[in-house]
């Protein structure tokens, strides 16, 4: 790994912690609905980004039906993170989030010739049984429903950066996801219920879109380029160590022993992965 994508990685993973704490301290306060959050969040990426966008010669460039796809799985993972959170913690939703990441990836990876070694995949697996052990039955296991919602925030997300992967603009590629996300954000209204939106809340949300979402995501699809399937899969854990952190510190989570021990299998984990790179076939 180059000092560059390192350096790209951590900011990312930076950013990718902050989302989590952001919703989570808005959705805790009920300072904003969890479907408002989304559209806010949405609209304020596509809004951040447009500039950049139009600067460029992407934008002349007609929008095809493939196009959709990336922007699908940003939708999905958007509003399912945002309903997770009003039933998750900062760090155990990022925990569930990253975990099905790891897996969507590193799946699709095993599928497309990628062909981890033999300590990779004892990371993979010290990684996995980090996630499980979190998720075991028990007083301090997260609700089922939210849980659910985000192992499918994390399929969604883990397919959006296997599409980045093969993206050679990240800048004009993460414009046109936000921007295609737009008419499902406005579908929303038909099935929004209590809606309701603080000044707060809707900076929050804009924060998330525009600055944690909007920049990071096109941080993310540039660190992509130096980063192999499996490792780019299995860094984002440490995302809800981040996050589980930033949960204490801003919004007076507890931290308990079994997010503690969760979180140091799976640092464990990534760092086998990262160590020993994976070949192709």
């Amino acid at each position: 790994m180059s000092r560059q994508t390192l350096l790209l990685t951590i900011l990312t993973l930076i950013a990718f912690a902050a989302n989590s704490v952001l919703c989570r301290m808005a959705l805790k306060a009920e300072l904003i609905d969890p479907v408002s959050f989304t559209q806010i969040r949405l609209v304020s990426g596509a809004l951040f980004l447009a500039p950049f966008f139009y600067a460029r010669r992407a934008a002349l460039a007609p929008i095809k039906p493939r196009d959709f796809r990336p922007a699908a799985a940003l939708f999905i993972y958007a509003i399912a993170f945002s309903l997770a959170y009003v039933w998750l913690d900062a760090g155990a939703g990022a925990l569930i989030l990253f975990g099905m990441v790891q897996l969507t990836m590193i799946g699709v990876g095993v599928a497309t010739g990628i062909r981890p070694g033999p300590l990779q995949w004892a990371g993979v697996a010290l990684a996995f049984a980090g996630l499980v052990y979190l998720l075991a039955p028990g007083l301090t296991a997260p609700p089922i429903a939210g849980a659910m919602l985000m192992a499918l925030a994390g399929i969604a997300w883990g397919a959006y950066s296997m599409f980045g992967k093969v993206e050679r603009d990240p800048v004009g590629a993460t414009a046109r996801n936000f921007a295609l996300t737009l008419p499902f954000a406005l579908l929303l209204f038909f099935v929004m219920t209590d809606a309701h939106a603080a000044p707060a809340g809707i900076a929050l949300g804009a924060l998330s879109g525009a600055i944690a979402s909007g920049a990071g995501y096109v941080i993310w699809y540039r660190a992509l380029k130096g980063l192999s399937t499996v490792n780019a899969s299995v860094v984002q854990l440490a995302v809800p160590a981040i996050a589980a952190l930033g949960g204490v510190g801003l919004l007076g989570e507890a931290l308990t022993w079994r997010l503690a021990v969760a979180s140091a299998l799976i640092l464990g984990g990534i760092y086998l992965t990262v160590r020993f790179g994976a070949r192709t076939s």
